[in-house]
């Protein structure tokens, strides 16, 4: 992938996790998986209260991928809210309520990773 397209995928991680922020998301992070995962370059992790602000985030995060002529390849976990994938191939978001979110740890399989500041 050229330079440029790590760059637009970097910048549509920050700007995923800044709407996860505006809707009061906690503890938001921005994983560059860049040169350690095959599947993605960036994860971008929250944590809500509820299922009903999750589904929200995600329906914001949607709807400004829309706007951004971003195509979202999958979505999993909706109905539930417990842990809402939304897979952008190069950014994948992972909004958990807090039960998920302290299980599965996914900041922590890529020791090594990099955490963006925005």
């Amino acid at each position: 992938m050229a330079k440029e397209e790590h760059n637009e995928s970097k910048e549509l991680a920050i700007k995923f996790a800044k709407i996860a922020q505006e809707y009061k998301s906690r503890d938001v992070q921005v994983v560059d998986l860049r040169g350690k995962s095959p599947a993605t370059y960036f994860f971008v992790i929250a944590t809500c209260k509820s299922g009903r602000q999750a589904r929200t985030v995600a329906d914001q995060i949607n709807n400004c991928s829309k706007e951004m002529d971003q195509v979202r390849f999958g979505q999993a976990g909706y109905e539930t809210g417990k842990w809402i994938l939304l897979d952008f191939v190069d950014v994948v978001v992972h909004i958990f309520d807090e039960e998920y979110r302290e299980f599965y740890q996914l900041e922590k399989l890529w020791g090594d990773a990099k955490f963006l500041k925005f």
